[in-house]
């Protein structure tokens, strides 16, 4: 059994869920929480939730399989554990899956978001991605660029990256925030049956445009990262213990989707 996943139904009730930013476009709301556990903070958020249909995607299992693949891929990230809960929102209790992530600051640090950050340092007519590579972060981006061209995120905008600040000391925080790639669009089977896994689906990116190729094509071939092999025998660790969390025809997608564009980003890197 899978130490991300939780099966066991527990009450998580006593939550206070506050809205999140919901700038996908899409029907619904970001609901997220907090909590001190033994000590850390914990960061919980929820699949869309829409208060007449209850909750309408799968955002939080997008975080597990995310998580998964960069794991095998080598690139630091935030992990998350996936929790099936009982959650009170307003005036409705209901059970669904909530994913929990610890807080990535040490302490005496503080965050900022990287808009902002380049927002009040940047130099005169200092582009978003020349101001990354000026401060050192160069690898960082070109990651993230190649994991949201993998996984089709389409939000990528400058508060889902942030930096980290203790005195004159800064780093980039570890990525996070995957929920809004895949298939988090596609509400039923029909809509996952024809979904394109090359589709260049429109996105929102702080360092770079609306298209996930042009993004792609940003990096010079000498500098796109060398990752961890991707092997079709990896599957099986991405989709430990989905099943009956999500479909069979969901997961042969998410395969799809991944390993489709895996091979086009490995053949880029080789030609």
């Amino acid at each position: 059994m899978s130490l991300d996943i939780v099966r066991e139904l527990k009450d998580y009730t006593y939550l206070k869920w506050s809205h999140g930013r919901n700038s996908s476009g899409t029907v619904g709301t970001f609901l997220k929480a907090a909590d001190i556990v033994g000590g850390e903070k914990i960061y919980y958020k929820m699949s869309n939730y829409d208060p007449e249909k209850g909750v309408i995607g799968h955002e939080c299992i997008n975080e597990i399989i995310v998580d998964r693949l960069l794991r095998i891929l080598g690139i630091q990230h935030v992990s998350y554990i996936l929790r099936n809960a009982t959650v009170s929102v307003g005036d409705k209790t209901f059970d669904t899956y909530i994913c929990g992530s610890k807080d990535f600051k040490k302490p005496g640090e503080s965050k900022i978001a990287l808009d902002d950050y380049y927002g009040m340092n940047r130099l005169p007519g200092e582009s978003r991605i020349d101001f990354v590579i000026r401060n050192g972060w160069e690898g960082y981006i070109y990651e993230m660029l190649v994991v949201d061209f993998l996984i089709i995120n389409r939000d990528r905008h400058g508060a889902n990256i942030e930096v980290l600040k203790e005195g004159r000391e800064k780093r980039i925080a570890p990525l996070f925030d995957h929920g809004l790639s895949l298939l988090f669009s596609a509400s039923n089977e029909a809509d996952i049956k024809k979904f394109d896994p090359m589709a260049d689906m429109p996105v929102q990116s702080f360092v770079g445009g609306r298209s996930l190729f042009d993004n792609l094509s940003m990096i010079h071939k000498e500098h796109l990262p060398r990752l961890r092999h991707l092997d079709e025998r990896d599957r099986d660790d991405l989709f430990e213990d989905l099943q009956g969390i999500i479909s069979d025809t969901h997961m042969d997608k998410i395969w799809k989707i991944i390993w489709e564009r895996w091979c086009y980003y490995e053949n880029l890197r080789n030609t």
